[in-house]
This record gives C-alpha cells, structure tokens and sequence, in this order.
C-alpha cells in the first residue's frame, strides 16, 4: 500500500506510515491529501490495530510547505489551508487505532501539530521541537495553538509558540510533550514494537479506550465519566471481554478475536 507522498507498510497487525516529500517531508496540500488516503486504507483493514507514523529521510517533517503559502493572498484562502490541515489531524486524533509518532531530526511548525495529533510521540534526543511559526509572521494553522497547552500548559506553550525557538526531544519529554526518548537509530524500531504491543489486545478495547479518553478531554470529566460508564458496560456484551476474563482466571494469555 503505497500513495504519491506517503508509504504504508505492513507488519503483522501493526500499519507503518512514512511520509516521504523530500527534502524535509513539508505538509503540502498533496501531502495531506495522501496522508487521508493512508488513514483510509489502514481504517479499512481490520487486521491492522495500531499505526506508526513516521518520516522518511533526516526529519519526521520540518513544516507546512513555505512554497503554497506565496499562493495565498486572501483570507479565506488562508483559512480553508488551516481548515484541511485541521480536518486530516481532527480525523488522526479521533482514529480508532492508536497512532504513535516516530520522530527524528525535527518536528518543527505544521510538523509539531501533526506529531501532537497522533495518540503518543516517541522521539530522539537529538529531535528539535517546535512551533516558528511567528518567526515568519505567521501563527500555527493546523490546531497547534490547543493541542500545545493541552499536552504542556499554558505558560511553557506560550513560551515556546511566542518564542518560536525549538527544544530537544529530551526537553520534550520532560515537559511531557513525548512520552519516552529512544537512541538514534532505534527509534522506528521501538515505535512498533510497541504498536505491536498495543495490538496484542482487542480492538473492540482499544477503540473503546480512545472514545472515553477523547470524549473526557473534549467535553469535560463529568461527560468522559458517563462515556466511560457506557463502554465499559457494552464492552461486556463482546466476545473478547469474555474471553479476557475465561483466561485470566485460567492464567493463559488471551486470544481476542476482535467482537
């Protein structure tokens, strides 16, 4: 499975997205348009449960394409940029299978909003982080001014979105921005490995998990709570959960069938 700017490889049940526009993989209006039709492809396969989204090359992606914005000359040509970007990573963040982002070299304006779409981020040390967008006389297009202070605070987002400087992936992790650092050359690696992990268990589950944990963070505890109530009690009616419960009660490793 492969489209124009972004490769899909398979590897048992876990799906592996490499962007590939090179020089810095940049988040063209083509690029996003691929990126879509990955998410359909992966959405479509039921063997596939979890995704690595990574880039190829010396960056998981340096930005929005720079080069389509010397088209824009109007408002609303502006804003219907803004509104594709946030349309493909509103559907990244709502997807039904985990995402992790695999991030390398830099994760940088356009680049940054697309790793904080997907559910977790693994990144090097050496990876540089941020949103320059003011740096050009811009702001962030794709959602990056709220999922930044989500995933960091108000203060440290602010700090990094009106400064424009980029941090380290090990900054990153401390402010919470990656989930964990892993050594240069091992990081796609480790990314699915873990995918393969995620995998392992139901899909009824892992849908059912991402549901209550967004609707929680979109509409507040109280609205996640009665979500979480709701699944919780479906998940009951699945063969998996059954299954789950038959073999921990006979110490055996569960075969989960997805339904």
């Amino acid at each position: 499975m492969t489209t124009s700017y972004v490769q899909v490889e398979k590897q048992d049940s876990v799906a592996i997205l490499r962007l590939e526009h090179p020089p810095a993989n940049a988040l063209s209006g083509e690029v996003f348009k691929n990126l879509s039709l990955a998410l359909d492809k992966v959405e479509e396969d039921p063997q596939i449960k979890a995704v690595v989204l990574a880039g190829k090359g010396k960056f998981f992606a340096a930005g929005a394409d720079i080069k389509e914005f010397t088209t824009v000359h109007t408002a609303e040509e502006g804003r219907k940029i803004a509104e594709v970007g946030q349309g493909v990573f509103a559907r990244m963040e709502e997807f039904s299978k985990p995402i992790l982002a695999a991030i390398h070299g830099a994760a940088l304006g356009g680049g940054l909003e697309l790793a904080m779409a997907c559910h977790m981020r693994f990144a090097t040390a050496q990876a540089k982080l941020g949103l320059p967008e003011l740096n050009l006389g811009l702001i962030p297009g794709f959602a990056g001014t709220q999922r930044l202070p989500r995933l960091i605070g108000k203060a440290k987002a602010l700090e990094l979105l009106l400064s424009g400087q980029p941090i380290s992936g090990e900054e990153a992790l401390r402010l919470g921005l990656v989930n964990r650092i892993v050594v240069e050359g091992e990081l796609e690696t480790e990314a699915i490995q873990f995918a393969s992990m995620n995998a392992e268990k139901s899909a009824v589950t892992l849908r059912y998990a991402l549901a209550a944990v967004l609707e929680g963070e979109r509409n507040g505890q109280e609205a996640g709570s009665r979500k979480e109530a709701e699944l919780f009690g479906k998940v009951f009616e699945s063969a998996d959960a059954k299954e789950g419960i038959t073999a921990f009660i006979e110490k055996r490793k569960p075969n989960f069938k997805d339904q």
